[in-house]
């Protein structure tokens, strides 16, 4: 499916809190799966502008090309399987690799030929069924920096959110707002 629409809430939590939930769904480290994220933007930074953000996914030796832009609720993803060749070649030389991103890039105005690579942030992850959604616990690492996180991927917001903040309570989390991760990673960029 190479468009979807994404709708979650996320929560910054300390070493302490994520350990608790890692605790709570019995998640050992088997469980946790390294996925890394490489971004990129054009040298005039036109994604960034556009608050839209541009990726390559490397999870269990498969790479998932994403474009994700602003949508009414949530954001829309544009997903497109490549290979590790396009993605080394992406890495090396910024040329995309043609298909479904590509076009989604050409309907917002962005030049599909000059992309950089600006970084790779990794992230352990492991997830579980949640009543109607899917509780994902993340702990990332990028630049020196390291964070943990919880998301809670639903279909609708509204239910989703009554069910995501009574967890929190009942796990005694505070509610932090958390960016999303290339936020986060841009943010340390800028002040490393």
């Amino acid at each position: 499916m190479p468009e979807e629409l994404e709708i979650e809430f996320k929560n910054m939590l300390t070493q302490g809190e994520f350990n608790c939930i890692k605790e709570h769904f019995s998640f050992t480290d088997k469980d946790f799966t390294l996925q890394k994220n490489h971004y990129f933007d054009t040298p005039a930074n036109d994604l960034r502008e556009k608050q839209c953000a541009l990726r390559i996914r490397e999870k269990n030796e498969k790479f998932e090309f994403t474009l994700k832009q602003p949508a009414d609720e949530g954001l829309l993803e544009t997903n497109q399987a490549v290979t590790e060749e396009e993605t080394k070649k992406m890495l090396a030389e910024g040329s995309l690799p043609p298909g479904e991103v590509e076009s989604a890039l050409q309907k917002l105005g962005i030049e599909t030929k000059k992309f950089r690579h600006f970084g790779t942030l990794s992230t352990n992850r492991a997830e579980s069924l949640y009543k109607d959604g899917l509780m994902v616990l993340d702990y990332s690492f990028y630049l020196n920096n390291e964070d943990f996180e919880l998301e809670y991927e639903v279909k609708e917001r509204e239910s989703g959110q009554v069910i995501f903040l009574d967890f929190l309570k009942t796990m005694n989390i505070p509610i932090r707002h958390a960016d999303n991760k290339i936020k986060r990673f841009l943010r340390t960029v800028k002040t490393d």
